[in-house]
């Protein structure tokens, strides 16, 4: 399982929430407290936004607490939006391809959690991304492969319903090859530039840790996969089964119910 925090609001350093806290991103990637794997060492992953529509990405392979340059960009850099994310790979390799967050055009997108036997129907998977979109299938994870599925169900027009079908897709997929374990567990943070979204959910009673909370001194919205202090403010547990909209001065969190259907929009 790996570990992510996404941020929407007034500007702020990337220090603010990677590096800084008591129990930053950072130090998640090797104490994490709220999932099964503490070490999350497979690559790190930051998109964030600034001045033009499409997202910085930066991704490497080393641990994020061993890497300096890391550390550096996220003392300097301010962003009104941002995602970013540990990983602790499910199988595939440690490559650059293979981490989070994925991007395409304006869209930044990561991934908590595994598609359930993913290995036994991969080609299968990748065959549901439409033909636009296929080109940009750079790595081997299910991560990547479910948000690709996505864009082309409608992500654009609705995210909520693009990813319900891309999500129920893959779990009936995973029904269907036999899987005899949880059939998805997810959570994930993806945005267009303005708005943040986020889903918890898991085809069983396990949905990954999902939190969000509104920072007053801040003046923005901070989700993550498990919080980053204590006691200075109040963090609020996303109920399983949801899915979150984040806009500069509220959230809507409305449910979240993956279907077979294959087309969204």
């Amino acid at each position: 399982m790996c570990r992510w925090a996404a941020y929407l609001g007034a500007p702020i350093f990337l220090s603010d929430i990677l590096t800084a806290p008591a129990h930053s991103l950072i130090k998640q990637s090797r104490a994490a407290t709220e999932c099964k794997t503490a070490i999350n060492a497979d690559g790190f992953g930051l998109a964030w936004y600034d001045k033009r529509p499409e997202p910085g990405l930066y991704r490497d392979v080393y641990p994020a607490w061993s890497d300096p340059n890391l550390a550096a960009l996220a003392d300097q850099v301010q962003s009104p939006l941002f995602l970013a994310h540990v990983r602790a790979s499910t199988g595939t390799a440690t490559s650059r391809n293979n981490c989070h967050p994925f991007v395409q055009g304006r869209w930044s997108f990561m991934h908590n959690g595994q598609v359930g036997g993913f290995d036994r129907f991969r080609k299968s998977a990748d065959m549901l991304i439409d033909d636009a979109h296929y080109p940009d299938r750079r790595g081997a994870t299910d991560s990547e492969a479910l948000f690709l599925i996505a864009c082309g169900l409608g992500l654009d027009k609705n995210p909520r319903r693009a990813l319900e079908a891309a999500v129920g897709q893959l779990q009936s997929m995973a029904a269907r090859n036999g899987f005899q374990g949880p059939l998805i567990r997810c959570t994930a943070a993806l945005s267009d530039g303005e708005t943040l979204y986020a889903i918890r959910y898991a085809s069983d009673h396990l949905a990954p840790s999902l939190y969000y909370q509104w920072h007053e001194t801040r003046r923005g919205w901070a989700v993550v996969s498990e919080p980053y202090e204590e006691d200075t403010q109040e963090w609020h547990a996303v109920p399983a089964g949801s899915f979150c909209r984040f806009t500069e001065d509220a959230v809507e969190i409305s449910d979240f119910a993956p279907t077979g259907s294959a087309q969204a929009a």
